[in-house]
């Protein structure tokens, strides 16, 4: 149980790294609420409440964000690759900047959102994406409207997502070259465990301004130092 606990608005909640997290802060005395679209409210886990409407409509939830001290935003394309450019813009920015905003005019005092690792040679579309709305939301803390959190994974490990397996020896020689050190552990592997971790974390621990959350961080499991 957490000594001090936050009213927390979720979206994305039935999602892969959403319904874990959800869990967790139930687990730890978290009031939780989650924006889940009409006939996936039975997705979400026990205790968490349901707030229906749509992600890509911020209005549709705007008068149900209050009294959240903190606002999660978890959507996103499933299984990103170069091909979704046109869901990428649809979706991911979409019910971004609707979030930021409907947030930042509810009070909100702290938001998370989930971006990515770059720079990175590959994803640019979903990259460019993550970083307009990483703008946005530092623009607000600029602001002094919000504080911000921003972690940024490369690839999440877990329950269907573990081909990059293979991909670890590759990693282990990349750290330990000097010229690719930097890139393999801005863009290394974090299991589904630490991700969840880390949001639980940066829940407990709200930041002054903004602050990001890379990948060596990530897997510790802590956004503290």
């Amino acid at each position: 149980m957490a000594e001090q606990t936050f009213s927390v608005f979720v979206t994305g909640g039935t999602g892969y790294i959403g319904n874990p997290l959800i869990h967790a802060l139930v687990e730890r005395g978290y009031q939780v609420r989650a924006l889940v679209r009409p006939g996936s409210e039975k997705k979400l886990p026990a205790g968490a409440e349901v707030v229906p409407g749509n992600a890509l409509d911020s209005s549709s939830y705007a008068a149900r964000i209050q009294p959240a001290h903190t606002f999660v935003q978890l959507v996103g394309v499933a299984h990103p690759s170069p091909s979704k450019a046109a869901e990428f813009q649809a979706i991911d920015r979409e019910s971004a900047l609707g979030a930021i905003s409907e947030a930042s005019q509810a009070g909100v005092q702290h938001f998370i959102y989930l971006s990515v690792a770059q720079p990175a040679p590959m994803m640019k579309s979903y990259i460019s994406i993550r970083a307009e709305c990483e703008a946005a939301l530092l623009d607000s803390a600029g602001n002094g409207k919000m504080h911000v959190t921003i972690v940024r994974p490369w690839y999440v490990l877990g329950p269907g997502h573990r081909w990059p397996y293979v991909r670890l020896p590759m990693y282990w020689i990349c750290e330990r070259i000097p010229s690719t050190r930097d890139g393999a552990r801005r863009l290394g592997l974090v299991t589904l465990a630490q991700m969840t971790q880390t949001l639980v974390s940066a829940v407990e621990n709200p930041g002054i301004g903004g602050r990001f959350i890379e990948v060596p961080q990530i897997r510790k499991g802590c956004v503290l130092a």
